[in-house]
C-alpha cells in the first residue's frame, strides 16, 4: 500500500509512474487527497474538543477545591455537550479514515524506472540467458507421456481423490519431488538463509500485509468455517512473521526461506497450454524471503537473482532471466525478474521463478518497521521474495530435457539426495 505522505506530496508522479502498469490513477488519488484534507480537518477539530474537555476538567477539580460547587455542577453540562461533539467527530473520523483506507489499497505499488513500459509478457525485456538448449532423440516425448511411461505421476489417482490440478506422485517421482526440496534448501542455508517450517493456512489480517487480500481472494482456497486461507505460497506466512514488528537496523537484512505446498484455484486458466504439470492446484516451492534496508534492497534482489540463477545452472536446465513489464508485473511489486527454463519436448520456454521487490508497499501494509541506533523515529522496510524454485515446471523440464532411449537421467547434484541416476520404465 502507497503511504499518504507519498500522494500527499507528489501526487502527480504517483499518477504518470502508474502509467506503466496501465493503471489509471488520478480519480482515485484525488479522491484520496479529498478525503486526507477531511480526515486532518476532523483529527484537528477532534483535538481541539480534546484540549477543551482538558481545560474544563482542571477548571471544575479548582472550583470543587475552592468550594464552588454551584458553579462545578453547572459547568459540568458543558463536558456532557463536548463529550457528545467528540463522539460525533470520532465517529465521522472513523468514517473518513476507513474510505481513504478502501481507497488506498485500491492503488498498485508504484514501478521501479528501470521497469519497462508494455502491456503483455511480449513486451518483457530478456536480461540474459544460459545453458544450452537439448536436442532430443527421435521419439523423445512430453512429460505428461513420460510420467505415465515410467508410473512416477499419476494425474488420475488425484483426480479420483481430490480433483483436476492435484496429482499423486510415486516411487522415483514422490524421491525426485523431496530431491529436489531438500536440494533447494541446502542450497539457501549454504547462502545464508535460514529455513523456517510456516503453517499453510492463514487469516485475513496475513492475506491482506503481504497484498494477497483483496485483491486474489478469487484464485485462494478459503476455509469458511475458520475463514482462513490456504497460502498461495510460503511468502505470505513467513513475510508476515514481521508484521507489526519494530527491527534494529543492524538487523538487516533478514534472510528466510521455506518450503511448503502451495494452493491455488487457478480459476479459468486450463486449456492446452497447461497440460501436465504446468499447472496445478497444489504443488511444491521452495521461497526465499528478505526483509531489507531501502538503502540495499536493490542489491539484495540482484543477489537473490543470482541465487535462482545459480540453482537452474546447477541443474543444467536452459534458461533465461526477463525483466517484467509494467503491464505484466504483479499489483504489489515495484519490480520482478522472472526465470524461464526451456522445455525440449513442448518447445516452449515455463516459468519457474518470479523474483521481485515490493519496496515499503508490503511493509505499510504490514508495519513492518526498522529504526537506526539511536534514532526516536521508524522507517518502513522493504520486503522482497522469490521463487527458489518451483518444482512443477522444474520437473517437467528435467523429464523432457534429460530423457534418453534407455530413461530418464538425473542431474548430478541431485543424484545424493535420489539415491539414483535413472528413472526406467518399471519391469
Amino acid at each position: 500500500m502507497l503511504t499518504i505522505n507519498l500522494i500527499r506530496e507528489q501526487p502527480d508522479a504517483v499518477v504518470e509512474r502508474l502509467k506503466i502498469k496501465n493503471f489509471d490513477a488520478a480519480g482515485i488519488v484525488s479522491t484520496v487527497l479529498d478525503l486526507d484534507r477531511r480526515r486532518r480537518e476532523l483529527q484537528a477539530e477532534n483535538d481541539a474538543v480534546q484540549a477543551e474537555l482538558n481545560n474544563l476538567s482542571r477548571e471544575i477539580g479548582s472550583m470543587m477545591k475552592e468550594g464552588r460547587k454551584n458553579e462545578a455542577e453547572t459547568a459540568k453540562s458543558g463536558i456532557s455537550k463536548l463529550k457528545e461533539n467528540q463522539k460525533q467527530l470520532s465517529e465521522s473520523l472513523d468514517e473518513v479514515s476507513r474510505a481513504m483506507q478502501d481507497e488506498l489499497i485500491r492503488l498498485p505499488n508504484l514501478p521501479h524506472p528501470l521497469v519497462p513500459a508494455g502491456k503483455t509478457a511480449e513486451d518483457n525485456v530478456t536480461v540474459r540467458s544460459g545453458g544450452t538448449l537439448p536436442e532430443l532423440f527421435d521419439g523423445a516425448a512430453p512429460h505428461w507421456d513420460l510420467i505415465k511411461r515410467y508410473d512416477i505421476i499419476d494425474f488420475d489417482l488425484g483426480i479420483k481423490i481430490t480433483g483436476a490440478g492435484f496429482p499423486v506422485y510415486k516411487g522415483k517421482g514422490a524421491r525426485l519431488q523431496r530431491a529436489l526440496v531438500n536440494f533447494f534448501l541446502d542450497e539457501g542455508e549454504k547462502a545464508g538463509y535460514r529455513e523456517i517450517e510456516p503453517p499453510i493456512v492463514v487469516n485475513e489480517d496475513s492475506g491482506f500485509g503481504t497484498g494477497q487480500l483483496p485483491d486474489k481472494e478469487g484464485q485462494m482456497y478459503h476455509v469458511g468455517i475458520d475463514n482462513l486461507y490456504l497460502i498461495p505460497t510460503a511468502e505470505v506466512p513467513i513475510t508476515n512473521i514481521y508484521r507489526d514488528v519494530i527491527l534494529d537496523a543492524s538487523d538487516l537484512p533478514i534472510r528466510n526461506i521455506g518450503y511448503t505446498p502451495c494452493f491455488r484455484r487457478e480459476a479459468g486458466s486450463w486449456g492446452s497450454h497447461v497440460r501436465g504439470l504446468n499447472r496445478l492446484h497444489q504443488f511444491d516451492k521452495v521461497e526465499i524471503v528478505q526483509i531489507a534496508h531501502p538503502d540495499s534492497s536493490y542489491e539484495a534482489l540482484e543477489e537473490m537473482v543470482t541465487h535462482v540463477e545459480g540453482l537452474l545452472m546447477k541443474l543444467g536446465l536452459p534458461y533465461r532471466i526477463v525483466r517484467l513489464c509494467g503491464g505484466d508485473i504483479s499489483f504489489t511489486s515495484a519490480m520482478t525478474y522472472d526465470f524461464e527454463v526451456f522445455s525440449a519436448a513442448q518447445q516452449r520456454w515455463l516459468e519457474v521463478s518470479s523474483t521481485s521487490n515490493f519496496e515499503a508497499f508490503q511493509a505499510n501494509r504490514l508495519r513492518c518497521r526498522y529504526r537506526e541506533k539511536g534514532a526516536k523515529q521508524t522507517t518502513l522496510c522493504h520486503t522482497l521474495n522469490g521463487s527458489a524454485l518451483a518444482l512443477p515446471r522444474i520437473v517437467a523440464a528435467l523429464l523432457e530435457n534429460n530423457q534418453t532411449p534407455d530413461g530418464i537421467r538425473i542431474p548430478a547434484v541431485l543424484v545424493p539426495y535420489t539415491g539414483f541416476e535413472l528413472i526406467s520404465c518399471p519391469t
